[in-house]
């Protein structure tokens, strides 16, 4: 019985690797970034968050791996729906959010930080980023 729930789960594991999405690890050419306040807070957001919002993604060796490709495909996805340094021709409405969300932990997320111990910042590296976004893009209107 074993035997037959573990060959099942590998079958079912190999041809979920013919499913598509997840492995469009094409990064769209950028298009515009911000007035960056300094090139310490750009160097700081290339670290902690460019992977998810800009079109300059590091793709990991498992985002080529399903089921694990579809998750980071989907945090990609949204990450640049809601704020793209690199596409900011296009209103970025949420971009005063962004000091917010490192202040109360929320970005980069704990997921994110595990595979990628670059993006952990001490706390003197997250004080200049949120220096660094609240100059570069402002607050979120209900901070003020």
């Amino acid at each position: 019985m074993i035997r037959l729930v573990l060959g099942s789960v590998a079958i079912l594991f190999v041809v979920i690797q013919f499913i598509p999405y997840g492995r469009n690890h094409d990064n769209p050419p950028v298009v515009a970034e911000p007035q960056w306040d300094s090139e310490r807070t750009r160097s700081l957001a290339v670290r902690a968050c460019y992977d998810c919002h800009s079109n300059e993604t590091q793709w990991p060796w498992y985002s080529h791996i399903s089921p694990v490709s579809w998750l980071v495909q989907r945090d990609v996805d949204a990450g640049r729906a809601v704020l793209n340094f690199s596409d900011w021709r296009r209103p970025q409405p949420e971009a005063g959010e962004s000091a917010k969300e490192v202040v109360e932990g929320e970005m980069p997320p704990w997921f994110y930080v595990i595979g990628h111990g670059d993006a952990s910042l001490n706390e003197i590296e997250k004080r200049d980023l949120i220096r660094g976004l609240e100059a570069t893009l402002g607050t979120s209107e209900s901070d003020e």
